[in-house]
């Protein structure tokens, strides 16, 4: 069967199912996705109807899309979005695509703000926006900031506050971490990057084809927390809370860098503490300071 004879939706899949076989371990789901966002309905719907037939510019444009997935191309990239904490969110190449994992960032992030009543929160390096919207959308007594090196990602951010309408609760800044900030903020949360070069290099190519920029950060993978960690340091206001996402395999480095920078500042609360995800790996840093 060649792509230009996709005429039903049984057969147009079944073509589909055998060009992903190789790039990724759901081909079926995938291949499904892909079918549902040409014709514009639910999967459940192409699920149901195998019997469709695809215009010949549906067809082309299902060929093109399993193409490009075959090709190593990210599928939210394809789709143009990604769902995060309940939310679909918007997703170019210019900004890293949501992982499931740090969803834990978020529920952690919005405890805290409900029990201390956080006021001024700070997202850091907000790519799509997901952690800094989810926030805004779930607390509206709160202020928050969103900050990105990337302009092209601000972008791409703005328009998904736009999409969920908190817009105007959130001051966009174009900046390295929290270099122009001097706002003291009760929340600094973030998702750094934090692969070493070396684990970049094993990645998958659907991973490489996302920007390095939001995912690399040195030989250790550790420059980006360092920095930031430094900074927080002076801009967490008192009683405030850090919480970042870190490398699997990062947690006891990591606590050791925050102390050495808290220590440093004289600011230093509790002890940092490691909180591990769902399959019992070091996931997010927190640092709380003592409230005077």
């Amino acid at each position: 069967m060649t792509p230009s004879a996709l005429l039903g939706a049984r057969e147009a899949l079944q073509w589909a199912f055998t060009q992903l076989a190789q790039v990724t371990e759901r081909p079926h789901t995938e291949a499904e996705r892909l079918l549902a966002w040409v014709l514009h309905v639910d999967r459940t719907a192409v699920l149901a109807h195998p019997e469709w037939l695809l215009t010949p510019e549906q067809s082309e444009r299902f060929r093109d899309a399993i193409q490009r997935r075959a090709a190593n191309i990210p599928l939210p990239y394809i789709l143009g979005q990604m769902a995060f904490y309940g939310s679909e969110f918007r997703v170019t190449p210019a900004v890293l695509i949501p992982r499931p994992e740090t969803e834990l960032l978020v529920e952690l992030a919005l405890e805290r703000i409900h029990a201390r009543g956080c006021k001024r929160v700070v997202d850091v390096g907000t790519g799509s926006g997901c952690i800094a919207i989810t926030l805004a959308m779930k607390t509206p007594e709160s202020r928050v900031w969103a900050t990105d090196i990337s302009a092209a990602a601000l972008t791409v951010a703005r328009d998904n506050a736009d999409r969920h309408g908190v817009t105007e609760r959130i001051a966009w800044v174009q900046a390295d971490l929290l270099t122009p900030l001097i706002t003291r903020f009760d929340l600094i949360v973030s998702n750094p990057p934090y692969v070493s070069e070396n684990e970049w290099l094993a990645l998958p190519r659907s991973v490489q084809l996302e920007p390095p920029g939001a995912l690399v950060s040195g030989p250790h993978g550790l420059d980006a927390i360092q920095r930031l960690l430094g900074q927080a340091a002076m801009r967490l206001a008192t009683g405030g809370e850090l919480l970042m996402e870190i490398g699997e395999n990062q947690g006891a480095a990591v606590a050791r860098a925050a102390t050495a920078a808290f220590e440093q500042s004289g600011r230093l609360g509790a002890p940092p503490r490691i909180h591990r995800d769902l399959a019992g790996k070091d996931r997010i840093l927190e640092i709380s300071l003592d409230p005077s």
